[in-house]
């Protein structure tokens, strides 16, 4: 068997891995996810590379998750000759029909109004291209075929699938591969996708996996350990608290799915224990309003803290000044208000969407505070405020950066480095191998060295992009 990293090797975006098996006495090659490069310019011309194999020669398709760095490139995959099933959870497919469509239309906007600017003088350097259509985006949901978590399913002969919760968003799954080839004894092989935060809000603990000949693990934060929760909600009372009583606004860029919903979520609860007062809070994105919506759908699969916390929004409608923005001119009327509101917007990376708008409006007033939440690649304009940039350039005009940026690390959706050690101590014995992905260089090679020395594993791999490896 052979597993070839397309993506996520030395990055965090960009998830894909081809992985090849003798079955039958022919060589069958499937992909575990199918993700979207994100961040700079680097990151576009990835997304236009070829595979170095005809998408036709796939039989299908494994999708951990939603998030678009591992999804959002398959209807792409599809338009190019891949008509395989794409397997995933209930969740992650309705999950897909909010996420693909938005990711198509911002890529139709992009390149509209860049050829607006081109055609006014107004834009520099190359016109974007749109990765794919709507109609590409119905042709891939099409090919969708959701399977239940915890039940081993046959894909075809000598592979069996299951599905067991990440933990990390809605809909999130561990793939747990069983390959057996020809002449071969099985080997188990488990993806982790994205593993979540014991104790996390949302979502459950990552499911336990007790075997496995080879281990694909997320290293995203494999360099670092996350505040508390109880540290997070000081900070982001603090930081509310302040921007409320300056007059300010609170911006806050935040991924679509699973993100806003973890921070609806903490401000109504603090709300709830009176750790702040009546918050006024607006969601500036229809994927974001969407996947709230899908989130109070699958009620059952949220831990149990945030059963009770809708249930008393619920019963408390008036607690919480709660509004979904619908149309753009809505979306345009947020920026008259100079104080008192909360405003969650996507992109999560500040990179694109409404977000930016908010930005351009609010990054001049000091009065103002951007909380960022959650990751933010190198190269993405979330990294730039991160690492203190005093100006950024938005809808090419020079934008200061007058309002105060915090990073409130511990609503993370991935575990650190301790939570990531704790998943992988689950396993009964060492497995044969362990590829350490989708993490930037450091954050993987201190995961990697954490491993051999904590966990006494020897053959742990730092996989290169593009580079086929025998298991």
């Amino acid at each position: 068997m052979k597993i070839q990293f397309l993506g996520a090797a030395g990055e965090v975006t960009g998830s894909r891995h081809s992985v090849e098996a003798t079955i039958g006495e022919r060589e069958l090659r499937f992909m575990v996810d199918f993700g979207m490069f994100q961040g700079g310019r680097e990151a576009s011309v990835k997304n236009l590379e070829s595979l170095p194999f005809s998408p036709n020669e796939l039989a299908f398709v494994v999708l951990t998750h939603a998030h678009i760095d591992h999804s959002g490139l398959l209807p792409r995959l599809c338009a190019q000759g891949f008509t395989g099933p794409i397997y995933c959870t209930e969740a992650t497919f309705e999950l897909l029909k909010i996420m693909l469509p938005d990711s198509a239309h911002l890529q139709r906007s992009d390149v509209e109004r860049a050829l607006r600017r081109q055609k006014a003088g107004k834009w520099r350097g190359e016109v974007p291209v749109a990765l794919y259509s709507l109609e590409e985006v119905e042709i891939a949901l099409g090919q969708c075929q959701v399977l239940p978590y915890a039940k081993s399913v046959e894909l075809c002969n000598g592979i069996d699938l299951t599905f067991e919760n990440a933990g990390h968003i809605l809909g999130s799954a561990i793939a747990v591969i069983d390959v057996t080839e020809d002449h071969s004894k099985k080997k188990r092989c488990v993806f982790s996708g994205d593993i979540g935060m014991k104790g996390k809000l949302l979502m459950p603990d990552p499911a336990v996996i007790a075997q496995a000949d080879i281990v694909v693990v997320e290293s995203t934060y494999g360099d670092r350990l996350h505040k508390t929760l109880v540290d997070t909600e000081a900070e982001l009372i603090e930081v509310v608290s302040d921007t409320l009583n300056a007059h300010g606004n609170i911006i806050i860029p935040a991924f679509a799915v699973g993100r806003t919903q973890e921070i609806l979520f903490l401000l109504i609860d603090l709300v709830r224990r009176n750790a702040l007062p009546h918050l006024s809070i607006w969601v500036d994105s229809p994927m974001a309003t969407s996947a709230t919506h899908l989130t109070q759908r699958f009620f059952s699969q949220l831990d149990k803290d945030s059963q009770s916390t809708l249930a008393w929004l619920q019963q408390n409608p008036g607690a919480v000044d709660l509004r979904f923005i619908a149309d753009v001119e809505e979306s345009k009327a947020l920026n008259k208000i100079k104080g008192g509101a909360i405003i969650i917007s996507a992109s999560g990376m500040c990179d694109a969407g409404r977000i930016v708008h908010h930005l351009q409006n609010n990054l001049p007033r000091a009065q103002n505070a951007i909380v960022i939440t959650g990751f933010q690649a190198y190269g993405s304009l979330g990294r730039r405020l991160v690492d203190k940039a005093t100006k950024v350039r938005l809808f090419g005009e020079e934008v200061p950066v007058r309002a105060s940026i915090h990073t409130i690390g511990g609503l993370s959706a991935h575990a650190d480095q301790a939570g990531l050690l704790d998943w992988l101590r689950s396993f009964q014995s060492p497995p044969k191998s362990i590829f350490v992905v989708h993490g930037e260089p450091e954050a993987s090679a201190v995961l990697a060295q954490s491993i051999r020395e904590e966990l006494e594993w020897n053959n742990v791999i730092i996989p290169e992009r593009l580079h086929t490896y025998s298991c």
